[in-house]
């Protein structure tokens, strides 16, 4: 048995628990930071960058199955069963929204990214970025005004990701003429401000556990 494995099975269950958050938060992070670098790649870098995201994708998931483990083992929680099921599903969804885009943009072979599909990609790495603030304040209750700022930021953010979704489809079906492509870039558009959405939903569960402890 490695000797970390041995640490982690001494922590206490609380704390095992937030590490494993603190991990995916991490992952998905560094996963956001490599979607920002898309637009301004050639074909071949996209290719790399979609790999690597995959490999964060299956860190995350291997993450996921961690905390499902220690849920069933643990008696007691940091805050409740449910509530943590929810946060390890949300995030994990974020997650795969944002794998599924990557291998989109490999697989279609999208060449010239709109301006609105790259704002799309920065919305989503700020509302991550806020995300993973936000979960690295679970340790911390007692000040609920920081993560009552990050809950509010990502909501925003859910709502400008909505709007730019809303127009860049409307301009594409007006401008773009060739019908296969209108479904690639749609297709891509979707899977985007899908994973805002998950982003918001995470964000619901964070509101939900921190109006429990207040």
């Amino acid at each position: 048995m490695k000797f970390d494995t041995i640490i982690q099975a001494m922590l206490p269950h609380d704390e095992k628990f937030y590490i494993y958050f603190e991990e995916a938060a991490q992952t998905l992070f560094d996963a956001s930071l490599l979607m920002k670098k898309f637009p301004f790649s050639t074909e071949e870098e996209r290719k790399i960058l979609s790999i690597q995201i995959s490999v964060l994708e299956h860190e995350a998931d291997t993450i996921a199955h961690k905390i499902f483990a220690e849920l069933s083992a643990s008696f007691l929680t940091p805050f409740d069963r449910e509530d943590i099921h929810l946060l390890t599903s949300a995030v994990d969804d974020v997650m795969d929204y944002l794998d599924g885009s990557s291998h989109r943009f490999v697989l279609y072979k999208i060449q010239e990214f709109p301006k609105e599909m790259a704002n799309l990609i920065d919305i989503l790495h700020e509302s991550i970025t806020e995300l993973k603030r936000g979960i690295f304040l679970l340790r911390d209750f007692r000040k609920p005004e920081p993560l009552q700022k990050i809950i509010h930021k990502i909501n925003d953010y859910e709502n400008q990701a909505d709007k730019i979704f809303e127009e860049a489809i409307a301009k594409l079906f007006e401008e773009e003429t060739n019908a296969i492509q209108v479904i690639k870039l749609k297709d891509v558009y979707v899977s985007l401000e899908t994973a805002t959405d998950k982003c918001e939903d995470a964000a619901n569960v964070l509101e939900t556990i921190l109006i429990k402890h207040s």
